[in-house]
Parts: structure tokens; C-alpha cells; sequence
């Protein structure tokens, strides 16, 4: 049986610790939440009262936390738990962070002789649910192959996208277009509703048409076109506008660095953060759509 400590139980981590448990893996978990901890100690995992002692022997340390700082503290900072994690583990970190922390992060480890890759995830809290994530890898080869025993329980595609820091770069990319899809999505649909026209036609027409894309398709951003999708649950669950945010930030700090051009991905990040601070940054990011409504004024 595998030991895996499982660090982070937000809206994703805790369904992914819950599905390593589900495959029969010894999961011990630690996260700052008592609620977070007792929804998975429910499912079967053990619970640390540190995360030093969730690492105690494990073969696999997982995180998942909302930023560079909190993955830089949990391991490298001065409570940090490196020095508690055995020389033969492999450190799996999914969270998505800017690609320079974890190189950071990945050569500090080595200098103790821990192996490390980065692994962010892409597929929402729906995906995380399902075990039917994308794990985008930045790693060596053998790394690789070897995080597959406990990628593969809790996503469907498990990418490799070059070395450590890979995995973050292709995920910010991802993230910004991503973004751009749904801006856009949402102001095709609100012009077709201001036009006299059924969201839910419209839809199914441009699904058939060239404007298809994922966002339209499983995710779409009008209330009450799609069941079982944040935008007809209040925009509530899913992926947070704080959090894209966050990412289209990163996103545009590896274009600085690289002398990439992103203008859409310049203004995506605009408007979410515009959107953000009236108030929406708790709602999933499809809620961009509501700033596409006209004014009753």
C-alpha cells in the first residue's frame, strides 16, 4: 500500500486526497480547515496534526495551495517540512504557482536529495470530483513515470511538458486562453439575449458552428443553458474569480519575461480584475458574464 500525505484540502484538493483514498492508497492529509479535515477523515484518511507529521514516511508528498508563498513556506520556510520528508519520496506539488518558484523550490529539494516535480491541474472541481483531471508535468522522465501510481486515481490525461517549471508555464497558458474564451462567450451570448434571442438556441447553434469551444460547450456562462455548472447554481463552486486572477497575473509576468505579446490576455486579465473588485471575487469566473448585462438605468 502506498503512503501518501496530501497537503492543501481546498475545493480540489480535498476531492483528489478523497479519490487516492478511493484507490486503496494510505492517505494521511493536513490542511489549517477542521471542517476540510473532517470531510476527508470521513472518506478514510488519516489526519496529521502538522504537516511534518503527515510527510512521516510517506512515498508521496502532494500539495495544493493558493500561491507561490504558501508552497515556498510549506516547504522551505522556517517552519518548513523538507527536512522531515524521506530521501527516497517523490514531491508532487499541484498547485499553480509562477514557473521560477518552482524551479526554486525543485532545486532546493534536490540539494537534499529529494526528488520534486510541479503538477497543476486543469479540469475545475468537477473534474477533481470525477478523478478526471489534466496533470500538466514538469519533471524528468523518470519522475514522471513514476508520480503516474497516484496521478492516474485522480486524472484521466497526464501530460508531460519538459522539465520542472513546464508544468506551470503550459498552465498559465492555458489559463489565460481559457480566460479569453470566456469573455468572449459571454459577450456573444448577451448580445444574442439583447438581440431577442434563447440563450439555449444560440448556444446549440454556435455549438454546431465555428464559435464552438469548451467554455460554451461544458461550462457555459449564462444561467440556466447548462445544469450542474456554476452558472445555474449562483455562479457558486468551480473556479473563483480571485484564483483567475491570480493566474492571469502569472500569466502575464511569464509574457514580460519572455517578450511574449498578449493583448487579450492583457485585457481578459482587465476585466476579471475589474470584476473582481465589485465584489465577485468569492464566484466562479464564468460570472464574468454578468458584467455583459445591460443596465436597468
Amino acid at each position: 500500500m502506498t503512503k501518501v500525505a496530501f497537503i492543501g484540502l481546498g475545493n480540489m484538493g480535498g476531492p483528489m486526497a478523497i479519490n487516492l483514498v478511493k484507490a486503496g492508497h494510505q492517505v494521511t492529509v493536513f490542511d489549517l480547515s477542521v471542517a476540510a479535515l473532517a470531510q476527508v477523515k470521513a472518506e478514510g484518511a488519516a489526519v496529521a496534526s502538522s504537516a511534518a507529521d503527515a510527510v512521516q514516511g510517506a512515498d508521496f508528498v502532494i500539495s495544493m495551495l493558493p500561491a507561490a508563498k504558501h508552497v515556498l513556506s510549506l516547504y522551505l520556510g522556517e517552519q518548513g517540512i523538507s527536512g522531515a520528508i524521506s530521501k527516497e519520496a517523490l514531491v508532487i506539488d499541484c498547485s499553480t504557482i509562477d514557473a521560477e518558484s518552482a524551479r526554486k523550490l525543485g532545486a532546493a529539494l534536490a540539494e537534499q536529495g529529494i526528488a520534486f516535480i510541479d503538477a497543476p491541474v486543469s479540469g475545475g472541481v468537477g473534474g477533481a470530483k470525477a478523478g478526471t483531471l489534466t496533470f500538466i508535468v514538469g519533471g524528468s522522465d523518470s519522475d514522471f513515470e513514476r508520480a503516474k501510481a497516484v496521478l492516474s486515481h485522480m486524472g484521466k490525461n497526464l501530460f508531460h511538458a519538459g522539465a520542472i517549471g513546464a508544468g506551470q508555464v503550459a498552465k498559465i497558458c492555458n489559463n489565460m486562453l481559457l480566460s479569453i474564451l470566456m469573455v468572449g462567450t459571454s459577450e456573444a451570448l448577451q448580445m444574442g439575449i439583447d438581440n431577442g434571442l434563447d440563450p439555449k438556441v444560440l448556444s446549440e447553434i454556435m455549438l454546431k458552428s465555428s464559435g464552438r469551444n469548451w467554455t460554451l460547450e461544458l461550462y457555459n456562462p449564462c444561467p440556466d443553458v447548462l445544469p450542474n455548472v456554476p452558472s445555474s447554481n449562483g455562479y457558486q463552486g468551480g473556479f473563483m474569480v480571485d484564483l483567475m486572477v491570480k493566474d492571469l497575473g502569472l500569466a502575464l509576468e511569464a509574457a514580460l519575461q519572455s517578450g511574449s505579446s498578449t493583448p487579450l490576455g492583457a485585457l481578459a486579465r482587465n476585466m476579471y480584475v475589474a470584476h473582481q473588485r465589485a465584489g465577485n471575487g468569492k464566484l466562479d469566473f464564468s460570472s464574468i458574464f454578468n458584467a455583459f448585462e445591460k443596465s436597468e438605468n
